[in-house]
């Protein structure tokens, strides 16, 4: 079983970049395609980013798309998210975990960790 802890959130002002991390044990995630997952108070969880096991096909949602890139460093069992021209709407937390593809939505399918906290001042 994988397990997932993500990291970098922080205050920033919109505008501003962060950089997420997530390290995954227990099993290596080469095998999987990762994604990123976002909930903001009240709101359900949506998916923001998705990447294939080998890096190379990248999904994003509209609302992301040109500010937001998610890469993976297999060698390093990590998962990445740049974030960039960030604005409050921004605002959640923050997830990593397994994609499935379901339809047209990028489920996540493993066990969920704590999240990063990323909060965007307006």
């Amino acid at each position: 079983q994988v397990q997932l802890a993500e990291s970098g959130g922080g205050l920033v002002q919109a505008g501003g970049s962060l950089r997420l991390s997530c390290a995954g044990s227990g099993r290596t995630l080469s095998l999987y395609a990762m994604g990123w997952f976002r909930q903001a108070p009240g709101k359900e969880r949506e998916s923001v980013a998705t990447i294939n096991w080998d890096g190379l096909n990248t999904y994003y949602a509209d609302s992301v798309k040109g500010r937001f890139t998610i890469s993976r460093d297999n060698d390093r069992n990590t998962v990445y998210l740049q974030m960039n021209s960030l604005k409050p709407e921004d605002t959640a937390v923050y997830y990593c975990n397994t994609a499935h593809l379901v339809g047209s939505s990028w489920l996540g399918y493993g066990a969920w960790g704590q999240g990063t906290q990323v909060t965007v001042s307006s």
